[in-house]
């Protein structure tokens, strides 16, 4: 019996996953919780992963596109963002299939993860060994500390424009203290409905931003400059590429589905979903304010107040606290883990316990309040190797002998061309965004992040407010 299970499983059918989505189902059944609850907290369908995604991709950044475009230009603004969203969605896929090798080979020796959640540096341990465990775990967990951070930062900038009572440095010491309530979120599974909520946010100000540009007009003597300088044109494209790399937390999204071999296309359909906001959102502000956007890195700073801006505002500030908890709650889990009361079942011990996550977040918001520029310097950094560079190369290292091939549990593509194709694919990630995001972008957003120091000093009180109100 246990030869034919593990027979199933090589042939790629997932058994072992296909029955734990089976009794996870049946026990939600027989629970005594509310059916209120199942609908509003227990998330783990596909409908769930795709809000995840959708609603975890695009936040804040949603703010900062137009002012990449008047880095870029329109015509390059556009091409790197079908570029990057492609490139996002193919190692989403990567780290998918990754994580149900991993999870499969450690199902066929018994392990269970009823009560641990895999994380991504696990599985580049359990595929590759500790130092590619390690190197995961450094990038995964800076990248999102800062992710964080800009969640945070975002908070302070975006309420200033309905309320500039105080001064943006204050509003951080407010929003780290709200945002600090996410520790009693237990995993991803739990944010069903912030997910779902998260989504119609951005979609309203996505489409606030096209409509209140196009009616706006364009002002008067518009410029559309860009490209202007090679600075801010990496600047800009390594904005784009963070657009697109929040799939740091895929492992995490797809281990709270009840049936993750199904999570394949889910980043694609959710990529697509996006494209739609960001791109005539971006376009439009940038057609109406063109070149006026180099000196104002949040959209909203340049569209008149408003009913609609504020409620824009408002559902931003509410979806960033959300985005807040997705890239905080894998580091909980890691600090969980290191502190050894991860399976406990306590939800107070494990909230106390995470607590402690949250200080340097606050602290480097502080310090470096650089709404935008933040942003390329993160991704050039840190999201080229995270979620594209590693990634690629884990899985050309995973899969690289002929065995590994052979008894993979999800195959190569046939639409991509086969083995072929798919490290070709890879070859060409890893190369790029080695040259053109961590290169170039590095050194342009380095640039940048250092002339914003020079401009407005660390722990600046008020970045890019009025200079009345500073």
């Amino acid at each position: 019996m246990a030869s034919e299970k593990v027979e199933t499983v090589v042939a790629g059918n997932y058994v072992e996953m296909e029955r734990e989505g089976e009794e996870d189902q049946e026990g939600k059944s027989s629970s005594t919780r509310s059916n209120l609850s199942k609908i509003f907290w227990h998330g783990g369908s596909v409908y769930d992963a795709w809000f995840s995604c959708a609603s975890n991709q695009v936040a804040q950044v949603l703010l900062t596109l137009p002012y990449s475009f008047s880095q870029l230009g329109m015509v390059s603004g556009i091409l790197f963002q079908l570029l990057y969203g492609l490139m996002g969605s193919w190692t989403a896929y990567l780290i998918s299939v990754l994580y149900v090798e991993y999870r499969t080979r450690k199902e066929r020796e018994k392990v269970d993860f009823r009560n641990h959640v895999i994380q991504w540096f696990e599985v580049l341990d359990g595929l590759l060994g500790k130092h590619w465990r390690n190197i995961g775990l450094f990038f995964n967990c800076t990248f999102l500390l800062f992710g964080s951070v800009i969640q945070l930062i975002a908070c302070a900038s975006n309420i200033y424009y309905i309320n500039d009572n105080l001064d943006k440095r204050s509003w951080t010491y407010i929003f780290g203290a709200c945002c600090a309530t996410t520790v009693f979120i237990p995993s991803f599974r739990n944010y069903r409905i912030w997910s779902f909520l998260g989504l119609i946010m951005t979609t309203y100000t996505a489409w606030y931003l096209t409509i209140a540009s196009l009616l706006h007009g364009q002002v008067e003597g518009v410029k559309h400059s860009g490209p202007a300088k090679m600075v801010l044109y990496f600047t800009g494209a390594t904005n784009i590429l963070y657009t697109f790399g929040g799939h740091a937390v895929t492992v995490e999204i797809m281990h709270a589905m009840w049936k993750p071999q199904k999570f394949k296309l889910i980043y694609l359909i959710a990529t697509i979903y996006v494209l739609t906001l960001t791109l005539p959102s971006a376009s439009a502000v940038y057609w109406a304010f063109g070149d006026l956007l180099l000196n104002r890195s949040n959209a909203l700073a340049l569209l008149p107040r408003t009913g609609f801006r504020d409620a824009a505002v408002v559902l931003m500030l509410i979806h960033q606290f959300i985005t807040f908890g997705f890239a905080c709650t894998p580091l909980y889990f890691v600090w969980e883990k290191f502190l050894g009361v991860h399976e406990t079942k306590s939800l107070l011990k494990r909230a106390l316990t995470r607590l402690p996550v949250v200080i340097p977040i606050w602290f480097l918001a502080i310090i470096f309040p650089f709404f935008g520029p933040i942003n390329s310097t993160v991704g050039s950094l840190l999201v080229s190797f995270t979620v594209y560079i590693i990634p690629a190369m884990a899985h050309m290292i995973t899969f690289a002998s002929a065995s590994a091939r052979e008894n993979a549990v999800e195959r190569a593509p046939k639409i991509v061309g086969g083995w072929v194709g798919l490290y070709s694919m890879n070859i060409f990630v890893v190369v790029w965004v080695f040259i053109v995001g961590f290169g170039f972008g590095g050194w342009a957003s380095m640039v940048n992040f250092v002339h914003q120091i020079d401009t407005f000093g660390v722990f600046t009180k008020c970045y890019q407010c009025p200079k009345h109100k500073v």
